[in-house]
């Protein structure tokens, strides 16, 4: 079978559904790849590259005329004339608010599988494009604030003045914020962030971000994607933006539902309360908007100096790498669907992800599909069991420790009774060097423990020749001094088993660092 890739044909897009690296990929899966002239021109993937992949560069009619045809944006009614009766198409779809496409592609005769309606599941995630986008979405939603915003996003202290850091509010803890998060803190800024699923929370932190909790209950996600809120929830998360978007220098809004209009968060009220010159990126422009005021792919100033971004073609603005994501959500799709590798396309409609992606399928509406109970699901927490009751310890006998001690001392006392004169002020010496060591080595950082091995190892050297010293200096006038041989043959022995040891640990660490 061949697969077709069209130049996209709306306005200002920049990406395409195939780079040179995903058409290799596609080869080795049997199939044959025509790419329409041009169509990977803005993306800088120029159509020597395509042919040096094994691809036939052909018109728009030839690669529209395939068998399979991948693109990214929805098709106009003039394309979907040019594909032919029982061809498959996999592009963007956005079913829920396309039912008069769904009826032109059925009558074509189309089986439609749409790149936007992968199921949120673990198994699927290799195919997830709102996923890919967002990611990038959120990485040029921080740049295009960074480019309005006046100022630095780090603080710096230099001679001419101290400068603040930026302070950044984020907006939703889904992909797109995650990676918002990501690069503003990259850049140095202070970030904040909320979402309707109190379980993000942990995401949020764990990028170095502060949560800000929404004061109600908290909403739960069945599906891996925010709700719309309770009205109680909405009038609790009022009273935080308002407080919150007063201090930030910049806002960043992701909040959408799926086949519905994005959910109005910033009224006008609260864009007035902002700092002149604050920057909002409102990445839900294109469905209705988060924030009162924006408008689509425009740049916005408030009377206050607020600019208000929204654009809807962030992926976009990075087209290079945005297309060689969408394409390798392409290639893992094909690879699902040609399990023996010949390029034949095998359906398999019990397959959940297969059957959630197909709005079309042999000229018949198949949209919406069945609900999946999906991974993203929250799991009732199992309590756990009953602790047993712990039993209470007897208190020791004091008589026993005083007895112990009294053992230990009178030992003591008989070693230095038989031992050379000098015994005990080498032993006071031994006594302060555990109490100094104690002190320096259990107060550094866990960190350096393994550049300390070095230190400990030039220890037990001296130890190992102070011990050899003593041996050889074990012969006095009554004959040889036994308590001084032992001692000797200890430390000799206990400090070499330090350093060997040390150069052991310290050897399969420095391994860890080696490739291959």
């Amino acid at each position: 079978m061949q697969i077709g890739i069209p130049r996209e044909s709306l306005a200002g897009e920049t990406r395409v559904a195939a780079t040179p690296k995903s058409v290799a990929q596609l080869i080795k899966l049997g199939y044959t790849v025509a790419v329409e002239k041009g169509a990977g021109a803005h993306a800088s993937y120029p159509d020597e590259q395509y042919a040096q992949a094994g691809a036939e560069v052909v018109d728009a009619a030839a690669a529209w005329g395939a068998d399979i045809v991948t693109k990214i944006n929805p098709p106009t009614d003039a394309e979907i004339k040019l594909t032919k009766a029982g061809a498959i198409l996999i592009s963007l779809i956005a079913a829920p608010r396309s039912p008069e496409l769904l009826d032109k592609l059925a009558k074509q005769g189309l089986t439609v599988l749409a790149m936007d309606s992968v199921p949120r599941i673990s198994r699927a995630q290799s195919l997830d494009v709102i996923s890919s986008m967002a990611n990038i979405g959120g990485y040029r939603a921080v740049v295009e604030a960074a480019h309005e915003f006046g100022s630095f996003f780090t603080g710096q202290v230099t001679a001419a003045g101290k400068v603040p850091p930026a302070r950044v509010f984020v907006s939703g803890a889904g992909v797109a914020g995650l990676s918002a998060i990501g690069t503003a803190r990259a850049l140095g800024a202070i970030v904040r962030a909320t979402d309707i699923r109190a379980e993000v929370a942990e995401q949020v932190e764990s990028m170095g971000a502060e949560f800000v909790a929404v004061q109600a209950e908290a909403q739960k996600s069945a599906d891996g994607y925010a709700q719309e809120a309770s009205e109680d929830y909405a009038a609790a998360a009022a009273k935080m933006y308002a407080e919150q978007v007063k201090d930030a220098d910049i806002v960043i809004t992701t909040a959408l539902i799926p086949g519905k209009p994005a959910p109005r968060l910033l009224t006008e009220e609260m864009v007035a309360s902002m700092k002149p010159g604050s920057v909002i990126v409102d990445m839900a422009a294109g469905t209705g908007g988060n924030v009162a005021g924006s408008k689509p792919d425009e740049l916005v100033v408030t009377a206050n100096g607020v600019k208000i971004v929204g654009y809807t073609d962030l992926p976009g603005r990075l087209p290079t790498q945005a297309s060689q994501l969408y394409a390798t959500n392409i290639v893992n799709l094909m690879k699902l669907l040609t399990p023996e590798k010949d390029g034949q396309v095998v359906f398999d409609w019990e397959d959940v992800v297969q059957r959630g992606m197909a709005v079309v399928t042999d000229g018949e509406i198949t949209w919406p599909p069945p609900k999946v109970a999906v991974s993203a699901a929250p799991l009732t927490p199992t309590p756990p069991p009953p602790a047993p009751p712990k039993e209470e310890k007897k208190p020791r006998d004091p008589r026993i420790t005083y007895t112990v001690a009294g053992i230990c001392a009178a030992a003591l006392l008989a070693l230095f009774w038989v031992s050379p004169v000098g015994l005990l002020s080498h032993f006071m010496v031994f006594m302060l060097s555990v109490v100094v060591g104690y002190y320096v080595i259990g107060n550094v950082s866990h960190s350096l423990h393994t550049p300390l091995m070095s230190v400990t190892n030039a220890i037990s050297g001296i130890i190992i020749v102070g011990s050899l010293v003593g041996l050889t200096q074990s012969q006095t006038a009554s004959g040889t001094s036994i308590p001084i041989v032992i001692l000797a043959v200890a430390g000799i022995l206990l400090a070499s088993i330090n350093v060997f040891g040390g150069f052991t640990v310290t050897q399969r660490m420095l391994k860890m660092f080696k490739k291959g």
